[in-house]
């Protein structure tokens, strides 16, 4: 596939491209061939992803609940580093992955405590099997409109109505904030709403 051909096919696709069986170093040399802006790509287990890059409306709602996250974790006090879409590969495990948002809820963390999923196309790699891989203890996922938290514990991933690492956030809030539409009241019907216990 040439360069045009592939970009033409990201740019009229919705949905992610897949190129299944590549090795660990195919992946590495399509990766470098392919590496141009508007262009996110994943690996797990021999299946490549390229996504274009992601439209307003998912920005503005990764955006949104990244700056609520933030206001709750400043409130805390946290000691916390924002790693935002920062590449998490492991080639043992044979996973690249780039979140949407993530955090390091601490000094010094070998990988984020925290990463954030804005779901708005469907199709591509496993996204929990690629974090289970990459030893994530909690992803969140907005889907449509609603938030799902899932937990690493044992290995496995579960759903779970709060957040184990921030288990006094009050959800119903965030989700609430989450979608109000104008930015700037989202974050100020936040700040005044939460009460952490």
């Amino acid at each position: 596939m040439t360069a045009i051909l592939l970009d033409r096919q990201i740019e009229s696709s919705p949905e992610p491209i897949l190129i299944p069986e590549l090795t660990w170093r195919e992946f590495k040399a399509t990766e470098q061939l392919i590496d141009r802006p508007g262009v996110r790509l994943s690996f797990l287990d021999g299946v490549l992803e390229i996504r274009k890059m992601p439209g307003k409306r998912h920005e503005t709602i990764k955006g949104r609940i990244g700056a609520l996250v933030e206001i709750y974790l400043e409130f805390l006090e946290l000691d916390f580093t924002p790693t935002e879409s920062m590449t998490l590969a492991n080639e043992s495990q044979q996973v690249k992955r780039e979140a949407d948002k993530s955090y390091e809820l601490g000094p010094d963390r070998e990988h984020p405590d925290l990463v954030i999923e804005v779901v708005v196309t469907s199709g591509g790699i496993d996204k929990l099997e690629a974090y289970k891989r990459l030893n994530i203890p909690e992803v969140w996922f907005w889907i449509g409109d609603r938030l799902l938290i899932y937990i690493l514990r044992e290995g496995e991933y579960t759903e779970n109505a709060r957040s184990q690492l921030l288990p006094a956030l009050d959800l119903n809030l965030l989700h609430r904030c989450i979608n109000i539409d104008n930015h700037g009241r989202s974050l100020r019907e936040f700040r005044a709403g939460f009460n952490p216990k």
